[in-house]
């Protein structure tokens, strides 16, 4: 009972653990989903291109696209009384939402509204630090760039726009501490650009497209002069990350369904010695010592997948008790995300099946004939 017991809670935590990464994997890609676009077009040398025809029909005949935008960004200051930030603006165009939703990251107030002009949107993370809101009807949020050629944040510089915010979204915490959306002809308008003039298109793909396989096709077309990225290539560094950790939790509890399996060692050693004279009497009756061994593999081994058939059973129950009832939350209004993935299951059965299997094969050999006849 004891060697079980370790063998169920031991199997549960590991799959609670692995449901637990895969549910933050998720979610934060969803994040990823209304800040990110499939694929981003940006120059390689310098900041800003022209969007000419040659570019324009290269986008438009591609039949993997279902929808771009075009985008423009600088770094900037911002301003709200004795208030000040350094940020992103981004201008974009109004199909900017069919590529990236980020409309529906609108924690407060609305998206940009084509009948509107001189507006902006910002995360909930600039909002705080400039003291600004969608009620602050009579507050305006300044926008400066630096002086040509001098690239200084200076906030003195001649060249601003005021802005009313109309919309706070929230997304991750980099995100929301970094752009302050415009429309277009504001961002150009403030940075002194040409009507065509942008810094990057961003593409949304049509469903079943691999974004890989694309970016490499549109980088031979566009050249060298073109930088193409897909999403996970934008947030490598985050990818990086979540598969580090989610690796090394499992190599942790692994190492503590090791430590449990000496309990499932243990116990089949003291069955051995308990049944030693049973074992000379089978040995007697004919059977040879490879098999008498195969019998405690065999019930080491199906003591293993009844405390993990246990285990596995409780942790599904409390993954989808998670899922329904969210008992426990990260915040207030978000709850810990948990996903169940066949991976995982496969992944917890094989890990504990071949475990089982070796701590009872280590057990087992302890039987030998100088064993049986001390």
């Amino acid at each position: 009972m004891i060697a079980s017991l370790g063998v169920i809670v031991g199997t549960a935590a590991l799959f609670i653990i692995l449901s637990g990464f895969s549910g933050l994997r998720t979610f934060s890609t969803s994040l990823l989903n209304i800040s990110d676009p499939d694929v981003k077009v940006s120059v390689s040398k310098g900041k800003n291109f022209l969007y000419n025809n040659k570019l324009k029909e290269t986008l438009a005949t591609n039949k993997d696209i279902a929808e771009y935008t075009r985008v423009i960004e600088e770094r900037v200051f911002l301003r709200n009384d004795d208030k000040q930030q350094i940020a992103y603006i981004k201008g974009v165009d109004y199909n900017y939402v069919n590529v990236v939703k980020l409309d529906s990251a609108i924690q407060v107030g609305t998206w940009l509204d084509p009948n509107y002009t001189n507006t902006s949107v910002l995360g909930n993370g600039l909002a705080f630090k400039l003291s600004l809101s969608v009620l602050s009807f009579t507050e305006s949020l300044e926008i400066v760039v630096p002086k040509t050629g001098t690239g200084l944040l200076n906030p003195n510089s001649s060249r601003n726009i005021r802005t009313q915010v109309v919309g706070i979204y929230s997304g991750t915490e980099e995100f929301e501490n970094k752009y302050v959306f415009v429309n277009n002809m504001q961002a150009q308008h403030l940075l002194n650009y040409k009507e065509n003039q942008y810094t990057a298109i961003e593409i949304k793909l049509k469903e079943d497209v691999d974004a890989d396989d694309f970016s490499e096709e549109l980088q031979k077309q566009l050249g060298s002069k073109f930088k193409v990225q897909t999403k996970a290539q934008l947030n490598e560094l985050f990818y990086k990350v979540i598969n580090t950790e989610n690796f090394v939790s499992y190599l942790i509890f692994t190492l503590i369904m090791i430590i449990a399996m000496f309990n499932v060692v243990g116990a089949i050693i003291m069955m051995i010695i308990d049944k030693k004279k049973n074992l000379k009497t089978i040995l007697n009756l004919g059977a040879t010592l490879k098999e008498v061994k195969r019998i405690f593999v065999l019930q080491g081994f199906l003591l293993t997948l009844v405390g993990m058939t246990i285990g596995l059973s409780l942790a599904l129950l409390l993954v989808v008790i998670q899922q329904q009832f969210e008992f426990f939350m990260i915040t207030a209004n978000i709850a810990y995300p948990v996903e169940l993935r066949w991976s995982n299951l496969l992944i917890v059965m094989s890990t504990i099946s071949v475990l089982g299997f070796l701590a009872a094969k280590v057990a087992s050999s302890r039987i030998s004939n100088q064993f049986l006849e001390s």
